[in-house]
């Protein structure tokens, strides 16, 4: 893992939030659930505006913390869709930290997303191909 700041993804953040105290533990470091929560949200995002409707995740595939993110700090998640089945959507996710008051961005958890796309009657339903 460096410790230099590395290159952001291109295009803007599908969320930015700030990490607030009541996300973090006693030592002032946010919980991964809540980081993971918000890499969700973003392929969420993703996943119902390919699809067009409602989906829902089915699964998170090697999630990785690479540092910690610290109350205060700027959190940036990019969210891009990197495959499509019959009715399922694989999003690749970045999370990334700038301090508030500094520039440099660190990449600190990325994550494969699986998501189906659901019909109203709660079953499976056909996806758009990913655009050539």
């Amino acid at each position: 893992m460096s410790s230099l700041p590395g290159v952001l993804p291109d295009g803007a953040p599908t969320i930015r939030v700030t990490a607030m105290p009541a996300d973090a533990n006693p030592y002032g470091d946010i919980f991964g659930g809540w980081l993971m929560g918000q890499m969700d949200l973003a392929a969420g995002s993703v996943a119902s505006r390919h699809s067009g409707g409602r989906a829902v995740t089915v699964a998170a595939e090697g999630m990785k913390f690479h540092r910690p993110v610290i109350v205060g700090d700027e959190v940036s998640v990019y969210a891009t869709l990197v495959a499509t089945g019959s009715t399922s959507m694989t999003i690749d996710v970045e999370a990334w930290r700038r301090s508030r008051h500094k520039e440099e961005a660190f990449m600190v958890t990325q994550a494969r997303f699986v998501f189906v796309a659901m019909g109203e009657d709660r079953q499976p339903r056909r996806v758009p191909p990913m655009a050539a």
